[in-house]
């Protein structure tokens, strides 16, 4: 299997894009939706999802880890170091809380972390940015190198610009108006 753009874009339409009158994580009122977790949940969604991503980690540098927010990020993240451990790269995975779990080590940032590792840290849609923004933060308190995020659709909201402005660059397999969709204002 490869990365098939087009059949991804078919895919969102079909699974993940809802038309209606949404408030979106960010606050943001939206008129339309994309539900993700329908294709990342998917077995032929999660693959493209991944081929996709796996591509994109090559033209940047191949990291150690991939990962980013419970529960969101899990399943993307899940699909592509299984993807590429059969491709044979060695990516392994990590989880950032929204809390710390009450018992245990507590720990924000879960996964086989080290100081100086290189992360990616992967979404699903990308709006302003703010989950990935805490995912990145979170990572970067426990010594995680991360100067990339990798997500499936870029609303073209302006979480590029609020990532870049902390040093991270954003890529996307596809952007709204990929999907056919002007931006909202």
């Amino acid at each position: 299997m490869s990365f098939d753009i087009n059949r991804l874009k078919t895919l969102i339409h079909e699974q993940a894009l809802k038309f209606g009158d949404f408030t979106l994580a960010s606050g943001k009122k939206a008129k339309y939706y994309l539900d993700c977790r329908n294709l990342t949940l998917d077995g032929e969604g999660a693959n493209q999802i991944a081929w996709g991503i796996l591509d994109k980690l090559r033209e940047i540098d191949v990291p150690d880890l991939v990962g980013g927010m419970a529960i969101g990020a899990d399943p993307i993240t899940g699909a592509v170091i299984t993807c590429g451990f059969q491709q044979g790269l060695k990516i392994r995975g990590l989880m950032v809380r929204k809390e710390p779990k009450a018992h245990g080590t507590g720990k924000l940032v879960e996964g086989p972390i080290y100081p100086g590792a290189t992360v990616v840290i992967l979404e699903d849609v990308i709006t302003t940015g703010g989950s990935s923004i805490l995912a990145i933060e979170r990572c970067r308190e426990v010594g995680l190198v991360v100067e990339h995020c990798i997500c499936i659709v870029d609303r073209l909201a302006g979480g590029a610009a609020k990532m870049a402005e902390i040093g991270v660059e954003l890529h996307s397999l596809v952007t709204i108006q990929d999907l056919g969709i002007e931006t909202e204002a």
